[in-house]
């Protein structure tokens, strides 16, 4: 398993899914013959025929005082409109629990935004019924992300194969949801950053320990590629506008800095440095 050390806060890949290509949905402007323009996204994030690489996984995060997971991936046995995401039957747990995280011992979990491939493993099926999978965590989750799904889920009408319905709404029914602002501080070195646009409330996570500094995205950014073309938004954004001035934003500030970025959706090595390549950007591992 991918890990990394931020000063005092140990952070750790739990993959769900890794793919090559099947990405067009996501990125149609990302096309292999335009990927093999970009020559630095071999062999890592993308193949020799330019077809992309990517990612679901979790990130755990384990500070002095605190267990937190970020994200939770798909999960298994959810009815899903994606056939490949649908009734999955993964290993997750497993190897959460095999790198340390046994389920019952996590603290917090940490939501970047509530669509599908995020919210996943917050519950697990157990008797036919959706139940939180951390029992003893606090789910930390934007309040205008939150409300933003809430009011979209009511017109739903088919509720079982709603994210919200299956990931969201059996943990607030549980009484572990906790609504945050999206600059909140859940420890001393961990806090939300708004990178609005992706969805209405859409957050990364901060991480800053004895002079040492890492961000994990969230998707305001779905592949490197788009640190080449941050005009490329994804297919599945809220607000495409607002997306492209965010990372627009977030590159300028990341390049040349010692801040660890960490893609939610990066393939292997998934995490490396923005520095500045011409008039754009690129990740350098």
């Amino acid at each position: 398993m991918l890990s990394w050390q931020v000063g005092g806060v140990k952070i750790t890949r739990i993959l769900e899914l890794e793919a090559t290509g099947g990405t067009r949905f996501i990125l149609p402007q990302a096309t292999p013959e335009v990927i093999q323009t970009i020559p630095w996204l071999a062999p890592y994030f993308a193949d020799e025929t330019g077809r992309l690489r990517m990612s679901i996984h979790a990130l755990a995060v384990e500070t002095p005082t605190m267990r937190i997971i970020v994200d939770t991936c798909i999960g298994n046995d959810k009815q899903r409109d994606i056939p490949t995401w649908s009734g999955l039957q993964t290993n997750f747990l497993a190897d959460l629990a095999a790198a340390g995280f046994a389920r019952e011992s996590i603290d917090v979990v940490l939501c970047t935004h509530l669509h599908v491939d995020h919210v996943g493993w917050n519950t697990m099926l157990v008797d036919g019924k959706w139940v939180p999978t951390f029992p003893n965590a606090r789910y930390l989750l934007g309040r205008a992300e939150y409300d933003y799904w809430r009011t979209e889920d009511e017109g739903n009408t088919d509720p079982e194969r709603s994210p919200f319905h299956d990931s969201v709404k059996p943990v607030w029914q549980a009484g572990l949801v906790d609504l945050v602002e999206t600059d909140h501080q859940i420890s001393p070195e961990v806090s939300f950053e708004p990178t609005l646009g992706h969805t209405p409330g859409h957050v990364s996570v901060r991480i800053r320990s004895q002079g040492q500094e890492a961000l994990i995205t969230g998707d305001f950014i779905h592949h490197p590629c788009q640190l080449a073309r941050p005009d490329w938004a994804s297919r599945a954004d809220f607000d495409a506008d607002a997306s492209t001035a965010t990372r627009e934003r977030m590159f300028g500030a990341l390049a040349g800095s010692e801040v660890l970025v960490i893609g939610t959706h990066f393939a292997a090595p998934t995490a490396g440095h923005v520095v500045r390549d011409g008039e754009t950007y690129r990740l350098a591992v």
